[in-house]
């Protein structure tokens, strides 16, 4: 059975009538551009410039640690967060967070080919690939006082990137761009501490698009080097529900969370209606921020622990066992 396999990406986000490419994809796109949209997903300026949202996140998981990098525009202001959660200590170590000024202290590109950086009050975070035409890889820097990390993050060998591009109820549409797990190199400094990123695994979320008012949704993600996945419930459907095995990107169906919402470090049921994923995500720490600005407002709860249970590439194959894989769930409201 081949059927969840997926076509290769388009060179674009849209067709040349202006509409967009909806679908599932392996594959990337040079640049991610709303701005000939035409109807219905056609906007005004000034509606796109309040609804227009980009992001930037990296993951680097070890035995030993997980560090969840993220920029945020969108739109109006833009924020930055980083964190490092020691594995064995079972606690952060590490943490920082700072909004920034519209325009001046974010800049996202256009896709996963373009540079992300953070900077503010002397502090940064840096994100760019190695170069843009090579397909070489990642180079990940980050200087926030006494935490730093320098990580430099390999181009898969042979699985392709998942490019999903779907309509959002109450916005207009949005594409995402999620990575397969990447080997990398480097360290983290925490303090007078070092952490070894060899031997780890990294994956990357890009997203961009056009999005209501009040977005909300459920996510969970782990990679090694031969198995992973990226899954989610809210705002975007199953539009971004895809397996990597093997070096396949293969499709799954709707995801379904069960956790107990007021006790996010019990133990979570996460499986797809397809019967082609289940898992117990078993949580081992956790991030939360909760921000109220009057006119925005998130709340965002991270845990990060390890996932067990059995993915399947096809309805007919064998279950594939998963044992303790590193990564994290989240439950996020934004208004933004």
């Amino acid at each position: 059975m081949t059927s969840n396999i997926l076509p290769a990406a388009p060179s674009s986000v849209l067709y040349p009538d202006g509409q967009p490419c909806m679908g599932r994809f392996a594959g990337q796109v040079e640049a991610i551009d709303w701005s000939g949209l035409s109807a219905p997903y056609a906007r005004s300026a000034l509606w796109r410039y309040f609804h227009h949202k980009r992001w930037q996140y990296i993951a680097l998981s070890t035995q030993e640690l997980f560090c969840g990098i993220a920029i945020v525009d969108i739109g109006w202001t833009n924020t930055a967060f980083a964190y490092a959660f020691d594995r064995r200590q079972r606690k952060q170590v590490a943490a920082y967070s700072q909004d920034g000024l519209p325009g001046l202290t974010a800049r996202i590109g256009d896709s996963l080919l373009g540079a992300s950086r953070f900077r503010r009050f002397g502090q940064w975070i840096d994100f760019r690939p190695r170069s843009p035409t090579s397909g070489q890889g990642f180079r990940l820097g980050l200087r926030c006082g006494d935490f730093g990390i320098d990580a430099e993050i390999d181009a898969p060998a042979a699985a392709p990137f998942l490019l999903a591009i779907g309509p959002i109820a109450e916005g207009a549409v949005h594409a995402t761009q999620k990575s397969p797990g990447m080997a990398m190199r480097g360290e983290v400094r925490v303090g007078g501490g070092r952490y070894d990123l060899s031997g780890g695994v990294a994956s990357l979320d890009y997203s961009n698009g056009l999005l209501a008012r009040e977005t909300a949704w459920r996510w969970a993600s782990a990679h090694s080097l031969t198995l992973g996945f990226n899954l989610q419930a809210g705002y975007f459907g199953d539009q971004e529900n895809a397996l990597w095995l093997d070096g396949r990107l293969i499709a799954l169906g709707n995801a379904r969370f069960d956790y107990d919402a007021s006790d996010p470090l019990a133990l979570w049921h996460i499986h797809t209606d397809d019967g082609l994923l289940d898992l117990q995500f078993q949580p081992e720490g956790i991030r939360r921020e909760n921000k109220n600005l009057l006119i925005a407002a998130s709340r965002y709860v991270q845990p990060i622990g390890s996932f067990s249970g059995w993915v399947k590439p096809a309805h007919d194959a064998a279950p594939r066992m998963v044992e303790r894989l590193v990564g994290v769930t989240e439950d996020h409201y934004s208004r933004w």
